[in-house]
């Protein structure tokens, strides 16, 4: 994968992304160069036939993303502040409008812009040294865009206590409020999140871009159109071999199983 200014990009032979937004020295802080790169580079890889996930991670141990830039932000007027929060957003919605899962990889500050970028992502693992919070307030400015996603992770009540005080809260609140769904030890990190890549590796690639696109149909529509919806992504699911396919192999490994045991399972 080419590699540009701000964003490093792999793509191994699972088909496994990993996106590092590389402005370590500034806690990975998003400026508009480094959102107009991290947008081209995920759009790139949205291209690329073979993708099947993807993880997204700050340089260093310090910061996923500790924000956006407060130096660009000060410099801001009415005009101009439109054009830098709608790149913020184009930050998040990138994610949200890949046909494939995405993982935040998250250890350090995650901070406003950042949190937002989180919670634009499918999941979200932590190192116990993780921070988060929404300091916007505090320097004059609401909480905007892709904050919007927070209250249907985290309730209304906490998504106010977040935005309200602009204080932070540790990775072990935000676990048990279930803002990130797990929290390990800084050197466990990469393991916990290897493990829901492989998970999903096992699944079928049709079915789980099908199921990001419906989950996100769902925010939008009625009890009764979100069935409607899913019974007809259910049967679009036949227009491709992957279901006669992968539940052929699942009854053929049953029934080898079944074989076994009416042999006392004695393979010798």
């Amino acid at each position: 994968m080419p590699q540009l200014d701000w964003i490093e990009v792999s793509l191994d032979a699972r088909g496994v992304a990993c996106v590092t937004i590389a402005n370590a020295a500034k806690l990975n802080t998003l400026n508009r160069a480094v959102m107009t790169a991290l947008i081209d580079a995920v759009e790139a890889l949205a291209d690329q036939p073979t993708l099947r996930v993807v993880v997204l991670r700050g340089a260093g141990t310090r910061a996923f993303i500790g924000g956006a830039d407060i130096t660009e932000m000060a410099t801001l007027d009415a005009r101009s502040a439109r054009d830098f929060i709608t790149l913020v957003h184009r930050s998040c919605d990138v994610f949200r409008r890949l046909p494939v899962p995405v993982i935040a990889r998250i250890q350090g500050y995650v901070l406003g812009a950042g949190l937002e970028v989180a919670a634009a992502c499918d999941m979200r693992v932590a190192a116990s040294d993780a921070t988060f919070g929404m300091p916007e307030v505090r320097i004059g400015i609401p909480s905007v865009v892709e904050a919007a996603l927070l209250p249907q992770l985290i309730g209304w009540g906490r998504t106010r206590e977040l935005l309200l005080t602009g204080e932070t809260i540790d990775a072990a609140t935000a676990e048990r409020w279930g803002l990130v769904a797990q929290v390990v030890a800084p050197e466990g990190l990469d393991e916990a999140v290897e493990r829901r890549v492989a998970a999903m590796l096992a699944c079928g690639p049709r079915a789980i871009s099908a199921q990001k696109a419906l989950i996100q149909t769902w925010e939008n529509l009625s009890m009764r159109d979100a069935i409607q919806r899913g019974i007809d992504c259910f049967a679009a699911s036949w227009d491709s071999d992957e279901p006669a396919r992968m539940m052929g192999g699942f009854l053929d490994a049953m029934r080898r199983r079944k074989l076994g045991l009416s042999h006392g399972g004695n393979t010798a």
